[in-house]
């Protein structure tokens, strides 16, 4: 035990010592980062991986501090290299640009969701449960990943709550609802949605991913309905439902309302300009602010307007949104390092990463933006790896939905949809994770869970990538 502290103590300055002088007084020189720069965020990646299944009690009472000691040897080495104002900067600036307006945005659509309660009972046969996940898939366009989870996920779990087996359920849940049915829509998932607020026409990603999110979405229902089929045959006499039977009936009162309110506060911030604040280093949108300030009036008004019979009804709790904003904050903070090494592109730690983007002519590799973007986007988040491969294609909106069309729909599929290849590529991924092992389902860990995303995902997106962006 005393060597591992001893290694962990010693890791910033390791990171400091082998990348050298790595940020400035305008932000973080990745061009000067080691890859040592990237144990922080491997170090919490590992950890949220492996603690839940060797350490469960201690992951459960203490996840947060250990998000926040990574985070610590993240941000000390950038106060060693550039000064504490300058590690001080990078935290305001995740925090105002980053964390706090996707975080509002999480927990504005996961209060308004649970107070929208699905009752009765109904049965998980295959063609029920199918048809649930089909309704979830057309609403994640339309209220987003996040809120379609939300509402969806519960009536799915008590359904199928005396199945003896569910786990497979949630896990297709999580590709279909969770993240590809989002792909038409910037409401429907946060890398779409920072595309359109970068220029990106709101129905571009309608048009230019229809065609691969029917077939993704398709098949996936055609596989879950043939995998349940033969479980739900094979599992004979069920358990004894928890869930009496009722007619189905939805209530919400007030969170009907506020769910389109949400979506008018999202194209109105984008519309309007009323100019920008510059808050210690990071300019800030006035409208963004009150943005964020009105997701936090909505949240206050479901709270305070719901009936409490609802969020009973739905088992309601903060737990799993306590979760996610705890490990996000150290993804978010961990990932600044990583980020800047990235946007260095070829001068950077992962030149050899960048260059696989581009052929021998320099001319866009759309193959290979698909998979990268995706592959990064399983661990680091979906949304800042849009960004930062939107950026590398160039960042002109106008230029990409014209003659870069087949690489900026690549840049989008793959962060949609491979974002489904982890629990931590989408953030309704966690949260469904989250509240399925409240509910008693037996999710897989971090692992197990991939190989069920690796047995199923990943030959169906070397299908679609073959079809849309080779050659």
């Amino acid at each position: 035990m005393r060597m591992r502290v001893t290694h962990i103590a010693a890791a910033p300055m390791l990171l400091w010592l082998t990348a050298g002088p790595a940020a400035a007084a305008d932000g973080l020189d990745g061009r000067s980062m080691g890859l040592a720069w990237a144990i922080p965020f491997a170090g919490l990646l590992l950890s949220i991986a492996i603690l839940p299944l060797a350490a469960g009690r201690f992951w459960h009472h203490h996840r947060g501090k250990v998000a926040a000691a990574w985070a610590g040897l993240a941000l000390l080495p950038i106060a060693l290299a550039a000064g504490p104002g300058a590690a001080a900067q990078a935290v305001v600036h995740t925090a105002l640009a980053e964390y706090i307006p996707f975080i509002l945005l999480l927990l504005a659509l996961f209060t308004v969701a649970g107070g929208i309660v699905i009752r009765g009972n109904l049965h998980g046969a295959p063609a029920t449960n199918t048809l649930l996940l089909a309704i979830g898939a057309g609403l994640a366009s339309i209220i987003g990943t996040t809120g379609a989870a939300m509402i969806m996920i519960r009536p799915v779990i008590r359904a199928n709550d005396d199945r003896r087996h569910n786990v497979h359920v949630i896990v297709f849940f999580i590709f279909i609802v969770a993240n590809a049915g989002g792909a038409l829509s910037p409401l429907g998932d946060p890398p779409l949605f920072l595309g359109f607020l970068r220029g990106v026409d709101f129905f571009w990603p309608t048009v230019h991913l229809f065609w691969p999110t029917a077939i993704i979405v398709g098949a996936l229902l055609a596989a879950f309905f043939a995998l349940d089929s033969l479980i739900y045959a094979r599992e004979g006499h069920l358990r004894r439902d928890p869930t009496p039977d009722r007619a189905i009936s939805v209530a919400g009162g007030i969170n009907f309302a506020l769910i389109p309110a949400i979506i008018g506060v999202i194209l109105l911030s984008a519309a309007l300009d009323w100019g920008t604040l510059h808050i210690y280093g990071t300019d800030v949108a006035v409208t963004a602010l009150a943005r964020d300030g009105a997701f936090v009036a909505i949240i206050l008004l479901s709270v305070a307007l719901t009936a409490r019979g609802n969020r009973s009804d739905n088992s309601f709790s903060w737990e799993p949104m306590r979760e996610v904003a705890e490990l996000f904050a150290g993804i978010f903070i961990t990932i600044i390092p990583v980020l800047a090494m990235l946007q260095a592109g070829t001068d950077g730690a992962f030149a050899p990463l960048v260059a696989l983007v581009r052929g021998p002519d320099g001319a866009p590799d759309n193959l290979a933006y698909f998979w990268i973007t995706g592959g990064l986007s399983s661990v680091l988040d979906n949304a800042p790896t849009y960004l930062v491969f939107f950026e590398l294609a160039g960042g002109d909106p106008a230029q990409l939905m014209a003659g870069g069309a087949t690489t900026l729909a690549a840049i989008s599929a793959g962060a949609v949809f491979m974002g489904a290849n982890t629990y931590i590529g989408n953030a309704p991924n966690f949260m469904v994770y989250a509240i399925a092992r409240d509910q008693g389902v037996k999710m897989p860990g971090f692992f197990g869970y991939m190989l069920w995303s690796g047995a199923i995902l990943l030959p169906l997106f070397a299908a679609v990538s073959w079809l849309f962006f080779a050659g």
